[in-house]
């Protein structure tokens, strides 16, 4: 068998597999074995091995369950809540002002963990009935959400970042460094697009009233202290990082300790919250790594058959400008995200995109957020947009899953318009490196 017959074969697997339902994990494992002995006979098998070994003993790995702690751990702090009322006295005369908070508010919340299920889940508790309670438009409640939340896979610490770094082997900390502006950049966007909404039509985003406004807080001095604990927390971690104190990895495990003792100071600690923030941990981190060992095993036995060169020569050999290379991967990339998890379509399609953007004279850093924003498409992309599912889940029963895929529209489009600025301008992400 040829590769490229090989390589039909395998894409047509994965697919024909997923419509079953089978997890991911199970999927790629079962076909790198089924590919190992069909192409190579059992001898191969421990240089497949070899790559999941490598890629389960990365110590860089360790920052992602101290980063999901973290967000655990938040979760179930009153430390996010207070911050949403404290933005209420800042934001609350604004037409659609607590629409800007949620989003100001997740631009927080995702420079405190970088995982965007617990965000999205948290802000449609809080923010969105709020919102339908104001008299808010539903779509531009709901979007506002999903995408404020969804910034999480941008914004650093992104575990999505922390994964590229490994797979890319590049420095994690430019990565968070690039990522600054795009995510500031996708924060304004947002912020802009509801404003003018607004401002057009303020029935979409009626100001509060005052007694709105000054619930839970009575004056600025109050709110302003809400604010000041996420913020320590975060400088804590991102300032660790860009200062040189401290790597990714012990970041995290301060920002654990920051989150950890600010719970117990508020007197919210507790066994029970406790044991259900490792749960979760453990559930997150398991579903990644699994994913990721099933990825790697595929990859692994793929590369051994000549797949990354047949890929590469084959991309390479086309007469095209490199930025037409770039935009097939970005479509690639974006069809992917429609159907697969984020940390499949990173271990499938990495391993051979980095080497290929390498060639063209790329930097693989700037390409790392390309493939930071494409997975923020892609966490609101139907038909299986993770965001929408985890809106669903916390929703008001009157908001339905179509509801919520047609008030991410505009949100979609708008990334979409932050993913071509960095594509044709790399130095709005570069310049700070």
């Amino acid at each position: 068998m040829e590769i490229a017959d090989a390589t039909l074969l395998m894409v047509a697997a994965i697919f024909a597999l997923l419509v079953t339902g089978l997890p991911l994990a199970f999927i790629t494992g079962l076909i790198a074995l089924v590919f190992t002995f069909g192409w190579f006979g059992g001898s191969a098998l421990p240089l497949v091995t070899s790559r999941v070994y490598g890629f389960v003993t990365e110590y860089s790995l360790v920052a992602v369950p101290m980063f999901v702690l973290m967000a655990s751990l938040l979760d179930r702090s009153g430390i996010a809540k207070d911050l949403f009322n404290a933005m209420r006295v800042f934001a609350g005369r604004l037409p659609g002002g607590v629409a800007v908070q949620t989003i100001v508010v997740a631009f927080f919340l995702a420079a405190l963990s970088g995982i965007i299920g617990g965000e999205i889940v948290l802000l449609g508790i809080l923010a969105l009935p709020q919102m339908l309670r104001l008299g808010y438009d539903k779509h531009l409640s709901i979007g506002v959400v999903c995408a404020g939340g969804a910034l999480g896979t941008m914004m650093p610490p992104s575990i999505v970042l922390i994964i590229y770094g490994l797979i890319a082997s590049v420095s994690i900390a430019d990565l968070f460094t690039a990522a600054i502006t795009p995510a500031v950049i996708l924060m304004l966007s947002y912020i802009a697009y509801v404003l003018v909404r607004c401002l057009r039509n303020p029935t979409m985003g009626p100001p509060m009233s005052e007694a709105d406004r000054q619930e839970g807080f009575a004056n600025r001095w109050q709110a302003l202290k809400a604010i000041i604990v996420p913020g320590l927390i975060a400088m804590l971690v991102l300032g660790s990082i860009y200062g040189g104190v401290a790597s990714v990895t012990e970041a995290a495990a301060m920002g654990v300790f920051g989150v950890l003792l600010a719970v117990v100071l508020r007197g919210e600690f507790s066994f029970k919250t406790m044991h259900e923030s490792l749960g979760q941990t453990l559930t997150t981190c398991g579903m990644i790594i699994w994913i990721g060992i099933g990825a790697a095993a595929l990859v692994g036995v793929y590369n051994l058959m000549g797949g990354n060169r047949f890929i590469s020569g084959m991309i390479m050999g086309l007469d095209v400008a490199p930025i037409v290379i770039l935009l097939v991967m970005m479509a690639i990339l974006l069809v992917l995200g429609m159907f697969l998890d984020w940390i499949g379509v990173a271990m499938l399609t990495l391993p051979i995109f980095v080497p290929i953007v390498e060639q063209l004279g790329y930097s693989p850093i700037w390409f790392g957020i390309l493939f930071a924003v494409n997975m923020q498409v892609s966490f609101l992309s139907p038909p299986f947009g993770p965001a929408a599912f985890y809106l669903k889940g916390v929703a008001p029963p009157e908001v339905s899953l179509k509801d919520i895929f047609v008030s991410l529209l505009p949100f979609i489009a708008l990334q979409l318009c932050v993913l071509f600025a960095l594509l044709f301008w790399p130095n709005l992400a570069m310049w700070l490196v």
